[in-house]
């Protein structure tokens, strides 16, 4: 079935649909960019009642929120523009991945006035190859996945139950993305290459529930923001 996108006017660069393309993009990237530099710290965020197997605190890669938003601003960007302008998207955004690294690597590497504030730019920056290893996979093939699971479901069900293509998409492949980042970064990279600290298959497992529920919640709270978005630029 052929690609149906909503005709947003002329390519006038002050338009309303123009300026939401280019905030969406702004948005997509810099939340990917700040999950790049954020993916090492692992986080314990405190529940207020305790879930079976996870007790009462919940464990997660410091990326976990900043890459939730990358579904959101791809998913009103996906709606709006349709498959292709999303899926270059998607894709270019995979190569300013490597931009950030190198940009970190080479300011990391060139030589500091104070040794105290370059060690801790290092600890705090210096991005593990694990985790660059198994962010660069699980990013390629989730959102790669949420751009056409979220098409095919509009092309089944038609322009309306947004909601629907929304959640679908972003549900299915945060699964992808949770379990390959920490199965790759904390799992497979360890065992395999030798590289970053091994972890054990019951705390892996703690690390991609904990990191699901978030990124599902995330998903259930967005859905309403992605039809504010989405109408605020249509109308």
């Amino acid at each position: 079935m052929s690609e149906v996108v909503e005709d947003l006017g002329p390519a006038d660069p002050t338009s309303r649909a123009e300026i939401a393309r280019i905030g969406l993009a702004a948005l997509f990237v810099t939340a990917l960019a700040t999950s790049q530099v954020t993916a090492a710290k692992i986080l314990a965020l405190p529940l207020p009642f305790e879930l079976p197997a996870l007790g009462a605190e919940v464990l997660l890669p410091g990326a976990a929120l900043a890459y939730a938003v990358t579904f959101f601003a791809s998913d009103c960007y996906a709606e709006l523009y349709g498959r292709r302008s999303a899926q270059v998207l998607v894709n270019v955004a995979f190569a300013m991945n490597f931009v950030v690294l190198g940009l970190v690597w080479s300011t990391l590497a060139a030589p500091g006035l104070v040794p105290e504030v370059s060690e801790a730019f290092e600890v705090a920056l210096g991005p593990a190859t694990n985790v660059v290893i198994g962010s660069l996979l699980a990013y390629v093939v989730s959102q790669n996945w949420d751009v056409v699971v979220f098409h095919e479901i509009r092309d089944r069900t038609g322009p309306g139950k947004l909601w629907l293509r929304n959640l679908a998409s972003t549900a299915t492949s945060q699964i992808l993305d949770t379990v390959i980042f920490v199965g790759v970064a904390f799992v497979v990279a360890p065992a395999v290459l030798g590289i970053g600290m091994p972890t054990s298959l019951g705390e892996a497992a703690l690390l991609i529930v904990g990191q699901y529920l978030l990124k599902l919640l995330i998903a259930v709270v967005d859905t309403p923001f992605v039809y504010l978005v989405v109408r605020a630029v249509r109308r």
